[in-house]
């Protein structure tokens, strides 16, 4: 089969369209016959060596990517809920052989039936920062309906899934973006909309129940603002695991009892996946695509994708859907 392997970390150029040996599915993984795969900002990170939270897994030769749809081409002894035939998405073995390549195989655990309303490339947008917003604002920011979330980075590839599933169960979500994206993030569903770049949040937000980081911003000032607009007991929730609380940061959440969180992986893959096939045939949550490349041109997608302040999913499209 044909991928983009990794023999060395580094730039652009590390990104390599090899033929390999198909993988062959143990007795607990699928087989998939990939359509597409998302670009994640983890992709970047992970080619260039890592951080200090994911460099003592990675193992070269790799293959990249961490979104995947397609369609099941074989299925292990153990694996009963999936046959051949079936389409799916979901995470590949992370860090392993990913979707950046013509088949994957993974646990089954981590893939879904896709949602009949999406394409095989919408579909490939979806599982990583799908899972990363519902596993921040519902497993550990205890989102219910009524209560109000603050989404900072809402208009970004986690934060306008949080935007959407934080409405489909009912919260008041407020969320901030750019002067250019405060109508995409109005579109999203958000009750409120702040522009970080000529409002202060922090004097206009008091008694939140939950905030969380999905920005990309590493800036322990900013956090110390978020601690302010927090009731007693809230959450604060951060999806730049690489980034620690300082002192301060420490401190303003004791005094004030909140709970800060780092999301640090992925979990309940199948259960959140198959919630959101069901709001996205429902209508309740859209997918919005940024550019779509061919496997040769992963490299000019990860350059473009570097440039950032992207809006949209920007995917690798490995099979043309008939």
């Amino acid at each position: 089969m044909k991928a983009v392997v990794i023999n060395e970390f580094g730039g652009t150029d590390v990104l390599k369209v090899e033929e390999v040996e198909n993988p062959v599915p143990a007795a607990d993984e699928i087989l998939v016959k990939v359509y597409a795969g998302g670009i994640n900002p983890v992709d970047r990170v992970v080619r260039e060596g890592g951080n200090a939270v994911l460099r003592p897994y990675l193992k070269l030769p790799l293959i990249l990517g961490w979104d995947a749809s397609g369609i099941v081409e074989e299925i292990g002894s153990k694996v009963t809920n999936f046959k051949k035939g079936d389409e799916v998405y979901g995470v590949p073995n992370f860090p392993g052989n990913g979707s950046y390549a013509e088949y994957v195989a993974a646990k089954a655990s981590q893939f879904a039936l896709k949602p009949q309303s999406l394409s095989y490339n919408e579909a490939a947008a979806v599982p990583l920062t799908g899972l990363v917003a519902a596993n921040s604002i519902f497993d550990l920011g205890k989102l219910k309906a009524g209560q109000r979330i603050f989404i900072q980075g809402a208009s970004g590839s986690v934060g306008n899934f949080a935007v959407q599933f934080a409405k489909a169960k009912g919260a008041y979500v407020i969320g901030s973006a750019s002067t250019n994206n405060l109508e995409f993030v109005k579109q999203l569903g958000a009750d409120e909309v702040i522009d970080y770049k000529t409002q202060h949040f922090e004097q206009l937000l008091q008694d939140i129940d939950v905030v969380f980081e999905a920005s990309s911003v590493r800036d322990n000032k900013e956090r110390l603002k978020s601690i302010r607009v927090l009731k007693k007991g809230g959450i604060f929730i951060s999806a730049n695991v690489d980034f620690p609380f300082n002192n301060a940061v420490e401190k303003a959440m004791e005094e004030k009892h909140v709970q800060g969180e780092f999301l640090a992986a992925q979990t309940n893959h199948l259960a959140w996946l198959n919630q959101f096939t069901q709001w996205f045939n429902e209508g309740r949550a859209k997918v919005t695509l940024g550019n779509v490349y061919a496997l040769e041109q992963v490299a000019e997608a990860h350059e473009e994708s570097e440039k950032g302040h992207v809006r949209g999913k920007f995917i690798v499209e490995v099979r043309k859907q008939s």
